[in-house]
């Protein structure tokens, strides 16, 4: 993540990931405003380039080829990626409500979510049809679908629904991948086929003449068989029925027409047009509201109506982020007027595509060529990033106001105390907490929301104290995640001990800012962490807020425990084997985050596994006899067994190859990316009798790469392994895995034995 001296002055939220908005963070990424803070709310990482999505289903790209990395480009435009689902917008306190997560204020707010196939206006349709759109959303459906399909036996129909350019376009596309699957297989390609449906009576009817004839020999050629003029009526399980009264037998329906806008843009007070488009100004911005810019498919550009086409989305990225900067420093948008004729290229599948602009038609394999170089110089924008921004494509805030931007920054700030001035005001934090609901419990007398100096709790008789402390920087952009993890992390040495949470005391540190800002961030940040510290049945009853130069987060955490029922580093026995209940990497991952090398779905798979509580594993561990237990955190795998092996006085052979490895780490690593606690860890190899064999293997370097809510290591014996293993991965811990065993100790001063 990025870090900046400037405090954060106005917030502009975009809701999306479409073409548009991508566009608008390479731009301010070239670019960026002082003081202004781009946020993106977006469910999916990868994004996909719907000009190369009928290649994709094709088979001629991978998913990488036509997918651009949101995670990665929010990165490089010091852009907060929050991983959410937009579900309305509060206007009146200029919030996002999100699915997941608590509401995300903005000052400017940018919608770009493409649009949806109505497919709920049709009886069935929205039981038995596949929508393609919208686009982000797709590859599941596809790979779902592409599965189905490789696995039926005999003959089947396929039906697609809407004869634009998109349904003639995926058609073509899927055949031609489904053909030459059956016939690798050994199967019957003739037994396939397809057919194409539209209430329209004419064929791509945006387009002219002379490429709807091209297309309409092509799709005979093909033997695609076109129903036209009639609309769909009723689809039912494996049959589909149109209006003039024809009936189908089908196998599989995508659904590629009826497009609008989503359900929830009603409840938002926004002008929309019959198809729950917003209506919007020449300038990107709402009809209803000024602070509300709108671009690609949503949009309904009152004075420009254009059909949904990608070409427009990716025209309204550059505008789009002009207005967004204009507006950020107070100043008035600018008109933007979109071409009225626009180079469409549409594939047939088998390389081979047709272009027209206007009445002008061009068609052959050297166009198909064409279009694949405008498709990859394009994506090439977006995933090729440059190693520092280049400022020199300014937009027309000058340097001059650039400056004005940053003094009113640096005013901001001025001056700030030491101390216990350097604490966040009182009126900030009590707001932020406010709305906190830390979970009450009969051993807490005082807690959170009590104006006394500390808390006061109970210990049942019978218990025992546990007490620990962590406490560490953000790593990640995303402040609610953040506090997740944080949480997670301080719950783990707890839970490795055998002992129940009781309540935890927060320690942050926040940015200084404007109020306003500051206070989301606690709020966002202590949101996160109370969740998790609720699940936990831990009560947060107290902690402290300051001042500083980069957010971080950390908790002593107290926990009650059956002095009798101890799990402890130094019980390992030998004859058991070691249990590993999560993957490995974390270091290394995000380490290539901040270099812009790790792929946006490897940061997902960590951070889910980061945001997995060791809660549940810990007790099914206690309930199979385990003894010796620890979370593996900063000292990475290897250090933290080194803990479990000296005090055990014994000894342990480690299976590199059982090892659960994040996906990505053994990638990163390789490349030589590697966290900085690395260096302090790897002096432990000297706890490894044979090291040497080992040096050049991928994993080698993983067992000293340090985690982060990391999983828990612990021993039991060799007849309860298994049994133990196969519920762990039935309660939530599907990585769980046998990596080793213990052995008694040897005569050598090394504890560990590595082995394939």
């Amino acid at each position: 993540m990025r870090t900046t001296e400037q405090p954060v002055l106005r917030d502009i939220v975009l809701i999306g990931g479409g073409h548009s908005h991508v566009g608008v963070l390479k731009r301010f990424a070239m670019n960026p405003v002082p003081g202004v803070r781009l946020t993106l709310i977006c469910r999916d990482t990868h994004t996909p380039y719907s000009g190369m999505l009928p290649g994709y289903v094709a088979g001629h790209y991978s998913y990488d080829e036509v997918h651009i990395d949101l995670s990665r480009l929010a990165e490089f435009a010091g852009a907060r990626f929050y991983r959410d689902e937009a579900i309305g917008i509060d206007r009146a306190n200029r919030r996002v409500t999100c699915r997941n997560r608590p509401p995300v204020p903005y000052d400017l707010l940018s919608i770009n979510i493409g649009s949806a196939p109505r497919v709920g206006d049709v009886p069935g349709a929205e039981a038995h049809a596949v929508p393609v759109k919208p686009i982000n959303g797709f590859n599941a459906r596809w790979l779902t679908l592409l599965t189905r399909l490789e696995n039926h036996q005999g003959p089947m129909n396929v039906a697609v629904v809407g004869a634009g350019a998109g349904g003639v376009e995926l058609t073509l596309a899927m055949q031609y991948r489904l053909q030459r699957e059956l016939k690798a297989r050994g199967g019957d390609p003739n037994q396939l086929s397809f057919h194409l449906f539209d209430a329209s009576p004419t064929l791509l009817p945006t387009h002219n003449a002379s490429v709807r004839t091209r297309f309409e020999k092509c799709l005979k050629d093909r033997s695609v068989h076109v129903h036209l003029g009639s609309p769909v009526t009723q689809v039912d399980a494996n049959r589909l029925v149109t209006e003039s009264g024809e009936s189908l037998a089908v196998d599989e329906v995508l659904w590629v027409t009826r497009a609008g806008g989503p359900e929830w843009l009603n409840d938002t007070g926004l002008a929309l047009d019959e198809g729950g488009f917003i209506r919007t100004l020449d300038t990107l911005q709402s009809e209803t509201d000024e602070y509300i810019f709108v671009a690609g498919d949503i949009a309904n550009v009152i004075n420009y109506p254009r059909e949904k086409a990608g070409v427009f989305a990716v025209r309204q990225g550059r505008p789009l982020a002009d207005n967004l900067r204009l507006a950020a420093i107070g100043r008035k948008p600018r008109p933007f007027k979109p071409q009225k004729k626009w180079l469409a290229l549409i594939s047939t599948g088998d390389k081979y595509a047709i272009a027209s602009r206007g009445d002008s038609v061009l068609a052959g394999k050297l166009v198909w060529q064409w279009k694949n170089w405008i498709d990859h110089r394009f994506m090439a924008k977006f995933n090729d990033l440059p190693a520092m921004p280049d400022t020199s494509d300014l937009p027309d805030t000058s340097a001059a106001q650039n400056q004005e931007e940053a003094s009113q920054a640096i005013s901001a700030v001025a001056m700030r105390c030491g101390g216990c001035g350097a604490k966040v005001g009182s009126t900030v934090l009590s707001r932020a907490l406010s709305e906190l609901r830390p979970i009450e419990r009969d051993d807490i007398l005082v807690g959170l929301h009590a104006p006394d100096d500390a808390a006061v709790l109970t210990v049942p008789p019978g218990k025992a104290v546990v007490h620990t402390v962590d406490f560490f920087r953000a790593f990640i952009d995303d402040p609610y995640v953040f506090g997740r993890v944080a949480a997670n992390h301080s719950l783990g040495d707890v839970f490795a001990m055998g002992a129940e949470a009781q309540s935890a005391t927060a320690v942050a540190t926040v940015p200084y800012g404007i109020e306003s800002k500051v206070e989301d961030i606690v709020f966002q940040m202590m949101s996160g962490a109370v969740e998790v510290l609720n699940e936990a049945g831990c009560a947060l009853v107290g902690g402290h807020t300051g001042e500083g130069r980069e957010l971080a987060l950390g908790f002593a955490v107290n926990g009650l425990i059956d002095p009798a029922h101890v799990m402890s580093k130094g019980g390992l026995k030998a004859g058991d084997v070691l249990i590993l209940t999560k993957p490995i990497g974390t270091g290394t991952l995000f380490a290539a985050h901040a270099k812009l090398a790790a792929r946006g779905r490897w940061i997902d798979s960590a951070l889910t596994s980061m945001m997995l509580s060791n809660m549940d594993g810990a007790r099914c561990l206690r309930r199979y006899g385990a003894e010796a237990c620890t979370d593996v955190t900063g000292f990475g795998l290897l250090g933290h067994l080194v803990e479990m092996t000296r005090p055990s006085g014994v000894d342990a052979e480690l299976d590199l190859g059982s090892i659960p490895i994040l996906p990505g780490a053994e990638e990163t690593a390789a490349a030589g990316i590697l966290s900085s606690l690395q260096p302090a860890n790897i002096r432990l190899r000297r706890g490894i009798r044979n090291q040497g064999e080992w040096l050049k293997n991928p994993r080698y370097p993983l067992i000293f790469d340090p985690q982060t809510a990391g999983g828990l290591l612990a021993s039991v014996s060799a007849d309860k392994a298994d049994a133990c293993v196969a519920e762990l991965k039935a309660i939530g811990y599907p990585h769980t895995a046998i990596i080793g065993r213990v052995v008694p100790q040897g005569d050598a001063i090394e504890p560990i034995v590595l082995k394939a």
